[in-house]
């Protein structure tokens, strides 16, 4: 059981970590950040091997004349891939949320995803759950240095070391 539920994404990785006090708090460095699972976009994963080129339509002009730049819809397509993933993020997060009783929500968010995962916050806030969001990709960080991040801004306790 915890309090604070640590969810970390960017475009094809989501992270989910939760905090948990220690069992003897005197004699041990506490609160831990525990992974509990991720979930890799495998969709844009394989989309990326789509794509054979860079962009298409960008060769040589004939005679030396302008080039001309065609739309293939990638970023469309794109798109969708990383708003169906929001969709599996949130939901496995409503699932953590649920099953480890966390009151508080973080979520750590790339710029990309941010306009494809914010929107379904509205739906944890009616249902009582407190929510930070921070548009920061840290998702290369380690856990400990997740936690020392949230922890300098306030949003978690520091660990506190024995």
């Amino acid at each position: 059981m915890s309090e604070h539920l640590i969810v970390v994404v960017n475009r094809s990785l989501a992270r989910f970590f939760t905090l948990e006090p220690v069992e003897f708090p005197e004699l041990e460095s506490g609160p831990r950040i525990t992974l509990r699972t991720e979930l890799e976009n495998q969709e844009l994963k394989d989309g990326q091997e789509i794509f054979s080129d860079s962009k298409t339509g960008r060769g040589v002009a004939p005679r030396g004349g302008n080039v001309h730049g065609y739309d293939d819809k990638r970023d469309q397509h794109l798109d969708e891939l990383r708003r169906r993933f929001a969709v599996t993020v949130f939901d496995q997060i409503q699932k953590i949320a649920k099953a480890e009783h966390s009151r508080t929500i973080i979520l750590a968010v790339s710029a990309r995803m941010r306009r494809f995962l914010y929107p379904h916050t509205d739906t944890l806030d009616r249902k009582g759950y407190v929510i930070h969001k921070i548009s920061k990709n840290i998702i290369n960080f380690s856990p400990e240095n997740i936690h020392a991040y949230l922890a300098e801004d306030g949003i978690v306790p520091m660990k506190k070391r024995k």
